[in-house]
């Protein structure tokens, strides 16, 4: 196991220990960014959620995050985040400036991941959103670790 695929590890066990029995959504989605965001200090320039609008439900909403002002709302489809929202698939983004439809919230983002989060019955509720200043900041190793935390966030 890398050193990477440690720390992943052991940032999926705190996140599980500290929202265990917790039934808030927005506490568990802040747990995650902070935790994740302490984990991987400034190479996540960016760590944090946008969640399904339930009152517009092809767009996403900023949710708990942790970093520099945030997009406030993405339509399915646009962006990085909005590709993971259309397809249900994670998004790794080695130069985000050559992603067509790229949203540029802040201009110092180089590379980015977007992972979807499901709920119980495999719908859709948010994307979890990291950007790195770095180029090619992530990889399939990133994309494990957090695919495998955005598992548990709701049946924990």
């Amino acid at each position: 196991m890398s050193e990477k695929s440690e720390i992943y590890a052991d940032v999926r066990k705190q996140i599980a220990s500290v929202i265990a029995g917790e039934t808030s959504v927005t506490a568990r989605y802040a747990t995650a960014a902070c935790l994740l965001r302490e984990a991987f200090g400034a190479r996540f320039f960016w760590t944090g959620f946008y969640v399904v609008d339930p009152l517009k439900p092809t767009e996403l909403v900023v949710g708990p995050y942790q970093g520099t002002l945030g997009c406030l709302r993405i339509p399915f489809g646009r962006g990085v985040c909005g590709a993971a929202a259309a397809t249900g698939e994670t998004q790794l983004v080695t130069d985000v400036h050559a992603f067509p439809g790229h949203i540029a919230c802040d201009s110092r983002s180089n590379s980015e991941i977007v992972v979807p989060v499901f709920d119980r019955a495999g719908a859709l509720v948010a994307v979890l959103d990291i950007d790195s200043t770095e180029f090619g900041a992530f990889d399939l190793e990133d994309k494990a670790g957090l695919e495998a935390i955005c598992g548990d966030l709701l049946t924990a």
